[in-house]
């Protein structure tokens, strides 16, 4: 694996990282939104990530089996939570149904929290993996020289 790869792998996970965060950051934004253009409440949404072999050309490095090869992450898919949408009593709000319950969207903020700061947490240490990429090919360079 080359410098680049490795940078390459990096980069990929930071953008999958920040379509996470922003993901995230749209749930909590959400949590009281009990109306959508779709109708019913905003229902929270997940990213769904898969590990997919960089494109490389052909090289020896690509000779080699599948599961040894350098991997990618990539967000394949965002996809709704199929959780129902927590039901509370409040009878005079304009979206109540007949007997009374609003549906609000199925929104844990403690869990989004948590997946905050998991998504935070990966993010830096992909910018540590590309910072010690970058120390060691500038340690090449030194050492040619």
């Amino acid at each position: 694996m080359d410098f680049f790869t490795s940078m390459d792998i990096s980069a990929t996970a930071l953008a999958a990282e920040r379509t996470r965060m922003n993901l995230i950051s749209s749930n909590l934004a959400n949590v009281n939104s009990t109306r959508t253009a779709e109708g019913g409440p905003y229902r929270r949404k997940d990213a769904v990530f898969t590990a997919t072999p960089l494109k490389e050309g052909a090289s020896f490095g690509a000779a080699l089996s599948q599961a040894t090869s350098a991997r990618s992450v990539q967000v394949t898919q965002i996809k709704e939570d199929p959780r129902p949408p927590r039901l509370q009593y409040e009878p005079g709000h304009p979206d109540a149904d007949p007997n009374g319950y609003v549906a609000y969207p199925n929104i844990n903020v403690v869990e989004e929290m948590a997946d905050m700061i998991t998504a935070s947490r990966s993010y830096e240490a992909n910018i540590t993996a590309t910072q010690a990429s970058k120390s060691m090919a500038l340690k090449t360079l030194e050492l040619m020289r």
